[in-house]
């Protein structure tokens, strides 16, 4: 079929694509687009029918795209229209070019999308070749290069030896020296023709694989051809020494060839060509001519345009070169018209620049001259290509360079704290797990600054800015060049101390918490003191970015609670808070231990490092005083007394997410009253002040972005996260302004999903459980993705299929994880509502069906029809959410999913 389309031979072409069509399986005729994907075989079938086609639109004077490409041809009707092929009955020659070019583009495209839904890199760099040459042949320079880059970044020096790869090369190396990029070319059948000389040397000598030899024949065939050009090229321009070494390496490749290929086979003609090539160069000229004549009369019984051609060409040259010009003159008067003829470009000049130069020698003015003519049309032909390549060139490199230039942005945007222009969160966390995961076990300081809201509240929140900034300076100024410090939020930063120990990074914690206490504070309009409290936990073996923070974090609140302005750090050793944490090299005297908090210290609780003459203040709020008055976890080691908490009035959350109720006192039940036993006197137990504790919040606090503007949105994210900072508080049905407005104030703290309009502001809690969301159709997207997005940010690990409703299903069927492998499944539908009956048929797995609006137009009312279809199912195990409420049902699902993996297995 390919030598068939090189000789332009199309009829034969067409005979032997039908006997391939029949081989292959049928293709939908309405839908000729569909066919590829499913099959190999038929993107290669499209591929060739396509050059076909274009093949047919190029004898024509038609390219591909329907533009003439002949001057004085068919150009003077003007250009195909590809849109309306069927034309009037006088233009029946125009109505079949057009028809061949839509359909020519319609394989093209559809060859390509197949191709590229290959996993296989070289099956996809062997198409990407051959659309390569398609280009050419319709003189799209600009798209064949696109193909022939693409193709060549798939062709990996590691692939193994194959013939597709071998051809494949070849192929490359034939494009590329079409598009005038000689030394690639060489490059490229180069890398051919040693794989195949490595395929004979692995063999052995006494190898008679046939293929083989013939496969590495045409190889240092293509590869000679390529040498004898490139050393033409060089003796036209003056340059015979350098020419010299080309055509000898050209001659021992064909030498080579000749030895591989027995007499008849194909190959051998072409072989014998390019040697008669390489014997030219070296001026070995009776030779060449006794070789090229028998040559010559083969090709012409072998019907091999491009053998004749190129046959013709060596032979012309090998008698103008001999003293024969009048002989010369006929054979290559015959090779410019078959290179003319069946579009070899390159052969094509070669042949008008032998007959210039031999009617110059002649001084035949009046026949040299419209052969220089048609060179020089050629040659401009040429520069304008080239012109236009550089200007492409040009405008990618450009681009390219725009947009490096706004990745490099983005990453710093994405990477760096627009306050203080320190790494943000992300960085940290990042880096961090790079850390950890290379096995390193760096130590993590969490700093706070000490009643930040005071400062804001009393010098405004522009010195908060500023204060925020000096102090990111400050630990910046007292860190190593290897240490990282990073903005954590708000007022709280973190410190990377790779390859240190938690007493090496309490010492110079404790350098930073000092220079901060003792700056000039005033000089930024600043009256009350700044101060520091810090956390240190060095990471042990087996420690993530998770664990390791929160160990940091929770001796931060230790520091905290004893007193504020201080550094505590974690035993890296031992996990547990560090006793003694008067570090050694901490210059000044150390207070002196009292008995109480010797006591406190046998407990557990850190004690703080009092240095030099910077004391810890006195805190300012005393009730809070009293309350940790033994500091750290002691007055959890108490017994509360047995005390009725208060009531508290039901807010309309806790009807959500199920507060406190009001139920009435237990009564004693009826009967006789048995007198209990004289008890001995009861020790009174230590006076403890208990607190009734807030009932936490169960799940994270919903706002509907439906119906509120920006401002209000973002009103309620504050107050929801002043009131449960432990929970995130999640935006859903949000516009896209709100969730840029939220990703901007809350930074690092915000969780985003476009898909589902929803955002989490806060911490998310780490997945307990998995649950699974299944989506009939592309209309109940919205819906599935707010689901999933809610059951995430609720603290469940989440799997999403899409579009698995009707005869889609089938996925569900083959992979019967997505079914058992979780604790609790969302079903989404709304024209396909019976897909959670038939889900619940096929699993265990509790099922929370969600009905959609999504559906047929009136016919659907709204999602009502969805919604009656689920509840008048009989299929077990399914409770049903309300139409379009897939908050809700993320909700359930993740409880029913983190209660299911904390239960104890059966």
């Amino acid at each position: 079929m390919s030598s068939a389309l090189m000789n332009w031979q199309l009829d034969t072409a067409e005979a032997l694509l039908r006997e391939i069509d029949g081989e292959l399986p049928a293709a939908p005729v309405d839908d000729h687009s569909a066919a590829p994907l499913t099959s190999l075989a038929r993107a290669w079938a499209d591929t060739l029918r396509a050059e076909l086609l274009v093949r047919r639109l190029r004898r024509a004077g038609y390219s591909l795209l329907g533009d003439p490409l002949v001057e004085g041809g068919p150009e003077q009707e003007g250009p195909l229209d590809l849109h309306a092929p069927d034309e009037a009955v006088d233009r029946d020659s125009r109505s079949e070019s057009a028809t061949h070019a839509a359909l020519a583009i319609s394989l093209v495209r559809s060859a390509r999308a197949a191709f590229d839904a290959q996993d296989d890199d070289l099956q996809r760099a062997a198409g990407l070749v051959r659309h390569a040459r398609i280009e050419l042949l319709s003189r799209r320079v600009d798209a064949a290069m696109d193909e022939a880059v693409e193709a060549a970044s798939l062709l990996d020096p590691a692939l193994p030896p194959s013939p597709l790869l071998v051809h494949t090369l070849s192929s490359l190396a034939a494009v590329l020296a079409d598009l005038e990029l000689m030394p690639l070319a060489l490059d490229y059948q180069r890398r051919a023709a040693d794989l195949t000389a490595d395929a004979i040397n692995a063999a052995g000598t006494d190898s008679e694989d046939d293929a083989v030899d013939a496969l590495a024949a045409e190889a240092a065939t293509r590869l000679a051809a390529l040498c004898a050009e490139v050393g033409e090229g060089l003796l036209d321009d003056g340059g015979a020494d350098a020419a010299a070494p080309h055509f000898a390496e050209a001659h021992d490749l064909a030498v080579r060839a000749l030895g591989q290929l027995h007499p008849g086979v194909p190959g051998l003609l072409d072989a014998q060509v390019v040697h008669g090539w390489a014997l030219v160069g070296l001026g070995e000229h009776a030779a060449a001519r006794s070789l090229l004549t028998s040559v010559v009369s083969a090709a012409k019984g072998a019907e091999d345009l491009a053998l004749l051609a190129s046959a013709e060409l060596g032979l012309g040259r090998a008698l103008r070169r001999a003293g024969d010009p009048r002989a010369a003159d006929d054979h290559l008067a015959t090779a410019l018209a078959t290179a003319t003829e069946h579009g070899l470009p390159r052969l094509r000049r070669a042949a008008l620049r032998e007959l210039c130069t031999l009617h110059a020698e002649l001084d035949d003015a009046a026949r040299a001259l419209p052969y220089l003519q048609a060179y020089l049309a050629d040659e401009l032909d040429r520069v304008d290509e080239r012109r236009t390549r550089w200007v492409e060139l040009f405008g990618r490199r450009k681009s390219l360079l725009e947009t490096e230039r706004a990745a490099g942005q983005l990453r710093r945007q994405a990477y760096e704290d627009p306050l203080t222009h320190l790494p943000n969160r992300r960085y940290a966390e990042a880096r961090l797990d790079g850390l950890l995961s290379a096995g390193a076990v760096p130590a993590l300081a969490v700093v706070d600054i000490d009643r930040f809201k005071a400062i804001n509240d009393a010098a405004g929140h522009p010195t908060g800015d500023a204060v925020l900034r000096a102090v990111g300076q400050l630990l910046v100024d007292g860190c190593r060049d290897t240490d990282e410090v990073c903005r954590w939020a708000g007022d709280e930063f973190v410190i990377l101390l790779p390859d240190t120990t938690s007493e090496q990074a309490e010492r110079a914690m404790e350098r930073i918490r000092r220079s901060i206490a003792t700056h000039h504070w005033s000089a930024l309009g600043v009256e009350v003191p700044v101060r520091i409290s810090v956390g240190i936990a060095q990471a042990a073996r087996g420690d993530d970015r998770r664990t390791l923070f929160a160990a940091a974090d929770g001796v931060l609140y230790d520091a905290k609670r004893a007193g504020r302005d201080r550094v505590v750090r974690l035993s890296g050793v031992t996990q547990t808070r560090a006793v003694d944490t008067a570090p050694d090299a901490i210059d000044g005297p150390v207070a002196e231990a009292d008995p109480a908090a010797a006591d406190t210290a046998s407990v557990g609780v850190p004690t703080s490092s009092t240095v030099g003459e910077v004391t810890s203040p006195i805190p300012e709020d005393r009730d809070e005083q009293a309350e940790d008055a033994t500091g750290g976890f002691a007055p959890l080691l108490v017994e509360p007394a047995d005390v009725e908490p208060p009531a508290r009035l039901r807010s309309p959350l806790d009807e959500l997410f199920g507060g406190p109720s009001t139920r009435p006192a237990a009564q004693p039940a009826a009967g006789p009253v048995v007198s209990p036993a004289p008890a001995p006197a009861p020790v009174p137990p230590p006076a403890v002040t208990t607190v009734a504790a807030p009932v936490p919040a169960t799940g994270p606090d919903v706002i509907w972005g439906t119906g509120r503007s920006t401002e209000q949105v973002l009103a309620l994210v504050r107050e929801a996260r002043r009131e449960h900072p432990a929970h995130p508080a999640v935006v859903v049905r949000a516009s896209a302004d709100t969730l840029v407005a939220l990703a901007t104030e809350h930074d690092a703290y915000t969780t985003m999903d476009a898909a589902a309009m929803s955002a989490a502001v806060g911490p998310v809690p780490e997945p307990i459980g998995r649950v699974g969301v299944l989506c009939a159709s592309s209309g109940d997207t919205p819906i599935a993705a707010e689901a999933a997005f809610v059951a995430r940010v609720t603290g469940t690990e989440v799997v999403r299929v899409d579009d698995v409703g009707g005869s889609r299903i089938h996925p569900l069927l083959t992979d019967r994880s997505l079914l058992t492998d979780v604790d609790c499944l969302v079903v989404v539908a709304g024209l396909d509502a019976a897909l959670a009956s038939v889900v619940s048929g096929l699993t265990e797995v509790p099922v929370v069906a969600v009905p959609t609006s999504a559906g047929q137009g009136a016919s659907s009312f709204g999602g009502f029809s969805a919604l009656l279809t689920m509840l008048n199912s009989a299929a077990p195990g399914v409770v049903v959410s309300n139409i379009d409420n897939g908050w809700s049902a993320g909700v359930f699902a993740a409880r029913i999913a983190r209660r299911t993996a904390t239960l104890p297995p059966s």
